[in-house]
């Protein structure tokens, strides 16, 4: 009987991806912190996630196997300008570094426990086949 990963894993498998193109995002913000005129981005999670898990896909790009998924294309589709929560600072720059910081350890937390969801299923699925 052949084990079915998508139904075994979950959401789980889509949301650690996600997980870290949002800190690649993220990092880019802090990065560029002192850049003149440049716009602090985020990833829209529930967007992104929905897309990998919806039937339809939202993924239509050219594939070596119909089971694989692009994270870049997916990160890129669903990232988009952030509303800064306080007027910049005269130079055209949106990014508040205190507020990214924040948003930055809290997708940390959320990854390292998709990690451990991760880690437990595949546990399960090792016990299974062991028998024991």
């Amino acid at each position: 009987m052949a084990i079915s990963f998508d139904k075994a894993l979950g959401v789980h498998q889509y949301t650690l991806g996600i997980r870290a193109a949002r800190a690649e995002v993220i990092s880019s913000n802090i990065a560029n912190a002192d850049t003149p005129h440049y716009k602090a981005k985020d990833l829209d999670f529930d967007k992104a996630l929905q897309a990998a898990t919806s039937a339809q896909g939202g993924l239509a790009m050219t594939r070596s196997n119909e089971k694989h998924f692009d994270l870049k294309a997916l990160s890129q589709e669903h990232v988009s300008y952030r509303i800064p929560n306080q007027p910049d600072t005269g130079d055209g720059n949106t990014v508040d570094v205190q507020q990214e910081k924040s948003a930055f350890m809290q997708n940390a937390l959320e990854y390292q426990m998709s990690l451990g969801f991760l880690d437990s299923k595949f546990s399960g699925l090792k016990k299974a086949i062991r028998g024991s």
